[in-house]
């Protein structure tokens, strides 16, 4: 544990890249199938599962934190249930920040990974089709590739967002130290106290330090992967 933290500062940092890490992880699977969908699919309801996806970006955060409480709670609909039939609830654990974390990443995730499928030719996807490959291998072998740099910036902007998580979060799972505590609702909690500030200070700095690593690092893998790609 560095010096320079406090046992509370620390378990703030480390609870907010368990839960930003399992909130792009989680997300990353249906984040590249849904905006595959929009990108390439025609169906009825198509606006209306954009709209859907995009709803986070627009809705108040504490709206969105109800709505997951409503959901997920132990009196939700959905909540009630995983509790009745598993004994597990998402509400005010750490699980539920992580949950709270990727509803409110997941539109950058999936905007990322469509603009990169936007830009491929619809041709070479169907190229490799007329050869007899079949959807799946046309993906992972084809689309995949190209899109490669958008799935990464898309999974890196996301892990930016749920470290910065603060309404959705702290109205569905609270701030309990130890457990649903992350670095924004340790910030704010710490800027509550007299003589706080310099805790706070500390928290946002790292907080700041994270954000500029993971656009860097966005960017370095990126071009690599758009280096590789085109010395193919």
């Amino acid at each position: 544990m560095p010096d320079w933290l406090t046992p509370e500062e620390w378990q703030a940092l480390s609870l907010s890249l368990k839960v930003s890490f399992w909130a792009t992880v989680v997300s990353l699977p249906p984040g590249v199938a849904v905006a595959q969908a929009l990108a390439r699919g025609r169906f009825p309801g198509h606006g209306l599962l954009n709209g859907l996806v995009h709803l986070p970006l627009i809705l108040p955060p504490v709206v969105t934190g109800y709505l997951l409480l409503l959901t997920f709670g132990r009196q939700g609909w959905l909540g009630s249930a995983l509790w009745d039939w598993f004994g597990f609830t998402f509400a005010f654990r750490w699980t539920g920040a992580a949950l709270a974390a990727a509803v409110m990443a997941f539109p950058l995730l999936v905007r990322a990974i469509r603009l990169a499928l936007e830009a491929v030719d619809p041709k070479l996807e169907q190229a490799a089709a007329t050869l007899g490959a079949s959807r799946v291998v046309v993906f992972l072998t084809v689309t995949l590739p190209l899109i490669l740099p958008g799935v990464i910036a898309g999974a890196v902007l996301a892990f930016a967002k749920a470290m910065g998580e603060f309404g959705a979060t702290i109205t569905f799972v609270a701030n309990i130290p130890g457990e649903t505590q992350t670095l924004p609702t340790a910030i704010y909690a710490f800027l509550q106290l007299p003589g706080g500030d310099a805790a706070a200070l500390r928290l946002v700095a790292i907080s700041v330090a994270l954000a500029m690593g993971a656009l860097v690092v966005s960017e370095l893998l990126s071009r690599r992967v758009a280096a590789r790609i085109a010395g193919k």
